[in-house]
């Protein structure tokens, strides 16, 4: 046996002996975003099972700042041996990168996919005045009106921001953007009537909508959700493959090893089929996913579509 080739085999096995090892020492998740929002919530039910599993803590380690910029900067710059992982929402995993030419972060070359870990709905709500109880009336109202309707989102190039403009190209309803600092002021103007219309995360508005303050159209999913059975999907009322999710997932820097890719993925889906862990999620309006890091990937491509196509076509840039 050739200097080389044993030089080889010695290095593959060290590899597969540290695979198998891991994790022997704590395990850290990056929240981009500020404690005690969603995507730190989703990261800790998670995490909580992890470390029980894994016999290591697993710690939400919080880096806030330029809409998840700087926590996603420093995810991809972390060494890549699994002590790091990292938890990122639809808008930095597919919406930022077709919005911004130039970021701190490339999602497809500085982060390998594990597994999606929950999906959030977002429902079409229009204030209780308006004239409209589905998305056919909205178009009736649209057309009697040229130039007056309006949605509201939380802020340039978020989810619902982009929902609206995929709705108002897949149904040419006239409509105005109007951008907000945030998720409630938008809501209460539309509850007001200062603006028509919102898609907003199921959590946020579905009490609301209870309440008889807002009224709701229908839910951005192929299924009507669970939690509001009534309200039908804007797919069955009038446009088939009509979907806009928010959603949080799993990634990992790139490099590191697919063995521990896909041990992580594996037991958070199994963390996330937990009773507790559910009834966890239901509280933040939010459905468990997981699978393979495979499946996560295929998925990531049919979002990134989606997304994509949408901010492309409706001209939307942020830079």
């Amino acid at each position: 046996m050739n200097k080389l080739l044993a030089a080889l085999i010695l290095a593959l096995t060290a590899q597969g002996a540290q695979a198998q090892a891991w994790p022997s020492k704590p395990v850290r998740i990056v929240n981009a975003f500020a404690p005690g929002g969603p995507s730190d919530l989703v990261s800790r039910a998670v995490g909580e099972k992890l470390q029980a599993m894994w016999g290591q803590p697993v710690v939400v380690e919080a880096r806030p700042g330029a809409d998840g910029i700087i926590g996603m900067e420093h995810a991809a710059k972390s060494a890549p041996d699994g002590y790091t992982l990292v938890t990122v929402p639809v808008g930095n995993a597919v919406i930022l990168p077709n919005l911004r030419a130039k970021l701190a972060y490339d999602i497809n070359k500085d982060f390998v996919p594990i597994t999606m870990l929950a999906t959030v709905q977002n429902v079409l709500v229009v204030g209780a005045g308006v004239q409209a109880s589905n998305i056919r009336d909205l178009l009736a109202l649209s057309k009697s009106n040229p130039g007056k309707l309006s949605f509201a989102s939380p802020g340039l190039g978020s989810s619902p921001h982009i929902a609206g403009e995929m709705l108002k190209s897949a149904t040419g309803i006239d409509m105005i953007h109007v951008a907000y600092k945030g998720t409630g002021p938008a809501l209460n103007d539309v509850m007001g009537g200062q603006v028509t219309m919102m898609f907003s995360q199921m959590s946020s508005a579905l009490q609301l909508v209870k309440q008889g303050k807002l009224k709701a159209i229908g839910v951005a999913s192929a299924q009507r959700h669970t939690a509001a059975p009534d309200i039908p999907t804007i797919a069955e009322q009038a446009l088939p493959g009509f979907e806009a999710m928010a959603w949080y997932a799993l990634f990992a820097p790139a490099g590191t090893p697919a063995e521990i890719v896909a041990k992580v993925a594996a037991d958070a889906t199994k963390a996330l089929q937990m009773p507790d862990v559910k009834e966890r999620l239901s509280g933040l309006g939010a459905d468990p996913v997981g699978g393979t890091p495979a499946e996560f990937a295929k998925r990531l491509a049919v979002e990134n579509k989606r997304w994509g196509d949408a901010i492309r076509k409706a001209g939307i840039k942020a830079d």
